[in-house]
């Protein structure tokens, strides 16, 4: 049963899990940065900024 006890590695897949997770974040963020409605509230802004002048 000491094989159970033995948590060397457990490191390792808390970074591999870790690394999942902020990879899948960059995937999320980066679909809404380059989706329309972000380029058409984008443009919006851009607009509204520049006719205020």
């Amino acid at each position: 049963m000491e094989l159970l006890k033995d948590d060397s590695g457990m490191s390792t897949v808390e970074y591999a899990i870790g690394t999942l997770a902020v990879a899948a974040l960059a995937g999320v963020l980066y679909a809404i940065a380059t989706s329309d409605w972000m380029e058409n509230m984008l443009q919006g802004l851009i607009q509204r900024a520049l006719s205020a002048v």
